[in-house]
């Protein structure tokens, strides 16, 4: 419950930036330009926290791997709460000139940072406590953050602009979602005193001192699981692609292209976000039945094919359509995302596992979802068509479809160490680790 509740805020602070940065960020921000330049330099600043979310799974995953998950999970989450609060009393560039979007470029890499630390221990506190049979629908728990988080951000976004005029809502109706983060200290503070370090990783903690072991877990997963690290990374591609593709770059598509109603877009995905939560626990149990791949594949080649009817449906401008095509999204999203905790920790050893699953979960999202909506906008504006950016999206789906099938499936093998998941080097790495 607790990595749940932690992940949920913290995802909840990431999603409230991406959404200020659709909707007013370009205007409080970056005012002296233009409407589409101004939308793309808020969408840098967005893909800001991507490019330092590899850091922060460095950093964590070292930390996780050697003092313990519990201690990298609280560490995460303070970072985080701090932050996005800041973001909230933040003046703007009517206030304080170019030091405004200077100073929202750094609180967004501490985020980025946190974010990218948060799922690791988040993820294997879940799974590696979870009964055996059963890692997929655990890890799933931890992955409920997403959803929850952007329900509750769309939900406080849309309160706000729905109570507040246009003025209103851009002097400080926008500054509420962020102050809001508060909440998420408290819940690391709670974590801090009730939660237990898992046996997995203590047990890692107690073999690294009696051996003396003191190369750094990152360098050692490098080293042993290249391979691994570069596959699960490209099979994230269209999870960061396309989530973000549908949450982020569809809200600036609805309000600036199509001239559709904030609230209106803001329904759908709240709409989605909460249909998102129960198909999680289903796919992630039903990976446990038949397989972390298959579940996964299906959601990533439904992605890549879901694209260009979901243009079509946003483009009648009809609710009901508009919903239809951001839910459908969502929960192709969901596909992956539900299996994917279990489906990454099994792909490395418990001593390197907060690095490993971290790496590549955090390189393969900075690569799908940094640039998606800088991309989408810009292939838009120079085409004038929605037919590049849906192609993109297929693009990506087949990166992340061959990564998946050259990866071997694990859910059988979630009781030993994956000594052959991929096969090859790995395999002859794992073996000369397991063999010291």
């Amino acid at each position: 419950m607790v990595s749940s509740a932690g992940s949920a805020i913290e995802w909840f602070d990431f999603f409230s930036y991406g959404t200020a940065a659709a909707l007013v960020f370009n205007e409080l921000f970056f005012p002296a330009s233009d409407p589409l330049v101004g939308t793309l330099l808020a969408f840098v600043t967005f893909a800001i926290g991507f490019v330092a979310r590899p850091l922060g799974g460095i950093v964590f995953g070292h930390f996780g791997d050697r003092v313990g998950r519990k201690p990298a999970l609280v560490t995460a989450l303070f970072l985080m709460g701090g932050s996005t609060a800041v973001i909230g009393l933040l003046p703007t560039y009517d206030a304080i000139g170019v030091a405004a979007p200077l100073l929202l470029v750094v609180l967004r890499l501490l985020q980025g940072i946190a974010v990218g630390g948060q799922w690791g221990g988040a993820v294997l506190i879940a799974t590696e406590n979870a009964p055996r049979g059963r890692r997929g629908l655990y890890g799933s728990f931890a992955q409920l953050g997403v959803p929850a988080g952007l329900m509750l951000s769309s939900l406080v976004f849309l309160l706000t602009t729905s109570a507040l005029d246009e003025e209103q809502f851009a002097t400080w109706g926008w500054r509420v979602p962020f102050l809001c983060s508060i909440a998420l200290i408290v819940v690391a503070i709670y974590a801090q005193f009730q939660l237990e370090e898992t046996k997995d990783s203590r047990q890692v903690k107690e073999e690294r001192e009696a051996s003396g072991a003191s190369r750094s877990p990152v360098v050692e997963v490098l080293r042993r699981h290249p391979r691994n690290v570069l596959l699960a990374a490209g099979a994230v591609v269209i999870v960061g692609a396309g989530f973000y593709l549908f949450v982020t770059y569809m809200l600036a598509y609805g309000t600036a292209v199509l001239g559709m109603p904030k609230s209106t877009l803001l329904n759908a995905v709240l709409v989605g976000a909460a249909l998102q939560i129960p198909a999680l626990m289903a796919f992630g149990a039903l990976s446990d039945r038949i397989g972390r791949r298959k579940v996964y594949l299906a959601g990533a080649l439904g992605m890549g094919l879901w694209a260009y009817p979901a243009f079509v449906l946003m483009n009648t401008e009809r609710w009901p359509l508009v919903t239809l095509a951001l839910v459908g999204g969502q929960l192709l999203f969901a596909c992956m995302y539900g299996p994917q905790a279990a489906f990454f920790s099994e792909l490395f050893t418990a001593r390197v596992r907060y690095s490993g699953a971290s790496l590549g979960y955090q390189l393969g999202v900075m690569l799908g979802g940094a640039f998606t909506p800088i991309i989408a906008t810009w292939l838009y504006a120079k085409y004038g068509s929605f037919v590049p950016v849906a192609g993109f999206l297929a693009v990506a789906a087949a990166v992340s479809c061959v990564c998946v099938l050259v990866l071997s499936e694990t859910y059988q093998q979630e009781e030993t160490e994956p000594e052959a998941v991929t096969g090859g080097s790995d395999a002859h790495d794992e073996a000369s680790l397991t063999a010291s």
